[in-house]
């Protein structure tokens, strides 16, 4: 399989869950000291990242909990945001320009509690936070731990000891083995749209960040194909009536409550486009994981799948995905 390798895919998500117990001593000593509510801050891939976790909470919790897009900060601010707020951000580098200044505002001028998921340590961002947690890659299941635990800490997530329980055993094999089920359907699909002039993508619930995230940050930065996501609630007050017989279109279905959405799209587009597409994540067994958790991780089946197209349209289209025209190559 193309950039591929699975004893590496393994260690990646393993390492990561054993950063459990790590933040859930950051979560209890918050917790201890007591808040107001949670701010996730970011922009681009952690600001879809960011969208997907609040979403979570918002199911299941009634704990204040915003996503704040670091731009609209440092122009707008946010009343709501206070000393008495845990801000929570992550970040590759530890150098994205906005983020780093919407924290030092924040630090300096609010003081609120920060927390830090940084792929690496002694960064300009990690010095700003109060907490931080260094492991690379697997975002969003970092964000997911550290939400779950302030859920559990809440009352509202009794299911939290079994879930982990689960996921620790079977999480890693259970993402290799769907990352390996979804390579010949990747390969399809690169084929098929690889010379899309506009293609759009449309979910809803944790499947909206991964909407958002996978036309943003990797059909527009690194392939460069002009794409636009869009909520699948929103599709039927304006994009239907621009989707003909040859319109790209992909479907995002995941199995959080939000998946009667994403289904109604999935119904409805056969009858005015023949070139709709759907990634449905029960398509994918996971095996360990009891059918009530499998909305939780349904975004992390996603990314495996779209993992695979992303290989395939590298090599097709002979451009490495490392390659940027502008980004951090120019001022702006």
């Amino acid at each position: 399989m193309l950039k591929f390798d699975e004893q590496k895919q393994y260690a990646s998500f393993e390492g990561a869950l054993k950063k459990r117990s790590e933040i859930e001593k950051i979560v209890d000593q918050v917790w201890e000291k007591g808040f107001d509510n949670i701010f996730f801050i970011g922009i681009g891939g952690t600001y879809a990242s960011s969208m997907q976790v609040v979403q979570h909470i918002k199911e299941f919790s009634a704990m204040p909990a915003f996503v704040e897009h670091a731009a609209e900060y440092l122009t707008t601010g946010n009343k709501a945001l206070t000393s008495n707020s845990v801000v929570v951000f992550s970040s590759v580098s530890g150098t994205t320009e906005e983020v780093l200044a919407a924290l030092t505002k924040i630090k300096n001028e609010v003081g609120a509690t920060v927390i830090g998921f940084i792929d690496k340590d002694n960064t300009p961002m990690g010095s700003l936070a109060d907490y931080t947690v260094i492991y690379p890659m697997n975002e969003q299941l970092k964000f997911f731990m550290l939400a779950d635990r302030f859920m559990q800490n809440r009352g509202d997530f009794p299911d939290y000891d079994e879930l982990y329980h689960e996921l620790d055993q079977y999480l890693p094999s259970a993402l290799v083995e769907v990352e390996k089920s979804a390579d010949a359907f990747g390969q399809a699909f690169a084929e098929k749209h690889h010379l899309d002039t506009m293609h759009y993508f449309v979910g809803a619930g944790n499947q909206m960040g991964a909407t958002y995230s996978y036309a943003m940050c990797y059909w527009e930065e690194q392939h460069w194909i002009r794409t636009k996501s869009i909520h699948a609630a929103e599709f039927f007050h304006g994009m239907l009536e621009i989707v003909d017989r040859d319109t790209n279109v992909t479907v995002f279905l995941g199995e959080d409550s939000q998946r009667p959405l994403a289904e109604r799209v999935a119904a409805f587009l056969p009858r005015i486009c023949g070139n709709a597409s759907f990634i449905d994540t029960k398509d994918y067994e996971l095996k360990g994981i009891s059918e009530k958790f499998r909305g939780h991780i349904s975004h992390l089946v996603m990314m495996a799948v779209t993992r695979r197209i992303d290989a395939h349209l590298e090599k097709i289209n002979c451009h490495p995905v490392e390659i940027r025209r502008y980004y951090r190559r120019l001022n702006y």
